[in-house]
């Protein structure tokens, strides 16, 4: 962010933390960029693209354990 309250770096580790689970299932998640208003945007690939359960991962799963792991996330999006 502009404001440096979120880096690149805390949201990649913040990922590698959930990345098992998906790669468990034969997917996974690439970081694509932080917007300045505390934007995560995402790209599911593997299993994770095109699955049906894709929204809750993302909100139920990723943006949740984001928001609570990273000051300063306010929403994951993908792309």
């Amino acid at each position: 962010m502009a404001d440096g309250s979120m880096d690149r770096s805390a949201v990649e580790a913040a990922l590698e933390v959930i990345r098992p689970s998906l790669q468990a299932d034969g997917g996974d998640v690439v970081l694509v960029n932080i917007t300045d208003d505390g934007k995560v945007e995402v790209k599911l690939t593997g299993a994770c693209h095109g699955c049906p359960m894709a929204a809750l991962t993302l909100k139920g799963g990723i943006e949740r354990f984001l928001k609570g792991s990273v000051p300063g996330v306010t929403e994951v999006v993908a792309v």
